[in-house]
């Protein structure tokens, strides 16, 4: 493998790499509320959502979404929008 491929290879490995998408516990914000953004943002199942929700509430955040950071970073826009605390790690 000459030099060139193998900068190539790593250059993709970095775009490629998985990103978090960590949700924040607030108290402005109900369960149910959290539970529909995490279903019609996230795609999760009601039963997923309200684990989610609950892993927040006691533990102060929860990871909720990996994948590529441009995929995430529309969805924490959206999450932002509508109130809720999110970061992408």
């Amino acid at each position: 493998m000459d030099t060139k491929e193998e900068v190539l290879r790593e250059s993709q490995t970095v775009l490629e790499k998985e990103h978090s998408l960590i949700l924040f516990n607030d108290e402005e914000n109900s369960f149910d509320f959290v539970i529909d953004v995490l279903c019609s943002v996230c795609e999760h199942s009601e039963e997923q959502a309200e684990q989610c929700a609950w892993i927040t509430h006691y533990k102060g955040k929860c990871q909720v979404l990996t994948g590529p950071f441009e995929k995430l970073k529309s969805k924490a826009s959206l999450m932002s929008d509508v109130g809720l605390t999110v970061e992408i790690q």
